[in-house]
């Protein structure tokens, strides 16, 4: 449990607490910061207020963490802030950078939202239906790619309104169901992984016969390439369930989230490496292990810097790791970013490329950080 008292505040009460005499109200906090080390109750209970009318955060923002000098990326001037909050699973944040907009999923509510720079507009059901949309990114002529949980399809939104599938069947079998995409500047091939979620329950996609037997829906979970005239090729399967991905800022490496701990006992809390040869992956390998103080989550949606760093969505353990994680190339953990809600998805946005864009579970937070993404979105 984190101790700095202006830091907590008992969400359940939360008006009560801002309502008291300043005296009162730090014998308040200071009772409920007590009571909750006394009694080991939930840490979320006490987290830090983001709501509306919250005291404004000190800074230095003491949950953007350094832990190793090689991360010199923390701007002592800029807090994390919450942006919306409303969803019921946000995921797949993508930037747009000529409509300089952030384009979101909240999976079992079936739609796209949109955050706008200019005056922080949020905007709901910027695409609904969305197939239970998961990942999203953008192609370098601007369009929106989807991987699309209900129908176990990858889609590309095109400039004249309609709908292009780009995946849904391999060998002639039906994808699991596809969960995040990036593409390549070089050849416009797009790489998307198939780990088959939203195949498994009705709360992010349609359940499968037989999903309740087998965590796998339809086939063995896999790594695909689509190149520029729609061929679909298997590059890789070592992953238990692949989950985000994404390229090192040279384009020489990919890296892939694994999952599979959620269904498979022998997975391991990991991100994979693979040298990227032309069209085919090489030498996987880890890269990364979620494993930190006696503790492990999942790394979920991942995202490189300029500088070759992967910043990866980290959760499912609680208060003090649940955030953002971040790894130098050569896979120690250098910073952490705490929030106070489970993290799904990263993306770096922003008119410079310099704002790390985070969904988690209910909510899209942000903040700025002295770095750019590696990549357009």
């Amino acid at each position: 449990m984190r101790t700095q008292l202006q830091r907590f505040v008992d969400l359940a009460t939360p008006q009560q607490a801002r309502n008291l005499p300043d005296p009162a109200r730090r014998a308040f906090l200071a009772t409920a910061t007590s009571l909750a080390a006394a009694t080991a109750m939930a840490p979320q209970a006490f987290a830090r207020n983001f709501n509306t009318g919250a005291e404004p955060q000190r800074y230095p923002d003491p949950d953007i963490v350094v832990i190793d000098k090689r991360f010199k990326y923390k701007l002592g001037n800029t807090p994390i802030q919450r942006l919306h909050t409303g969803t019921l699973w946000a995921e797949g944040p993508a930037w747009s950078g000529v409509g300089r907009y952030l384009l979101w999923s909240d999976i079992p509510n079936d739609e796209n939202l949109r955050y706008l720079e200019e005056d922080n507009h949020v905007s709901r059901r910027f695409r609904y239906p969305a197939g239970n949309s998961n990942g999203n990114t953008f192609d370098y002529e601007g369009r929106q790619i989807a991987c699309q949980h209900g129908t176990r399809k990858v889609v590309r939104y095109e400039h004249n309104g309609k709908t292009t599938v780009l995946a849904e069947r391999f060998e002639g079998q039906e994808l699991n169901a596809p969960n995040d995409a990036v593409v390549h500047p070089n050849d416009g091939s797009i790489w998307f992984t198939d780990p088959g979620y939203g195949s498994l329950m009705e709360y992010e996609g349609n359940r499968l016969p037989g999903s309740a037997q087998s965590p796998r829906p339809i086939r063995k979970e896999a790594i695909y390439r689509i190149d520029k005239a729609g061929m679909i090729t298997k590059v890789a399967e070592e992953p238990f369930k692949p989950n985000g991905l994404c390229f090192s800022n040279d384009y020489r490496k990919l890296y892939v989230a694994d999952t599979g701990k959620s269904h498979y006992d022998e997975a391991k809390n990991i991100i994979w490496v693979y040298d990227v040869e032309g069209d085919k992956l090489r030498t996987p390998k880890t890269s990364a292990s979620m494993d930190m103080d006696g503790r492990s989550g999942f790394a979920d949606g991942i995202r490189c810097d300029e500088d070759g760093n992967v910043w990866s969505s980290a959760g499912w353990v609680g208060d003090d790791y649940d955030g953002v994680h971040i790894f130098a190339p050569d896979g120690t953990r250098i910073g952490q970013i705490r929030l106070p809600e489970i993290c799904s998805n990263v993306c770096f946005g922003g008119s410079k490329r310099n704002r790390l864009f985070m969904t988690a579970s209910q909510s899209l937070y942000a903040c700025y950080v002295e770095t750019r993404g590696a990549h357009i979105t």
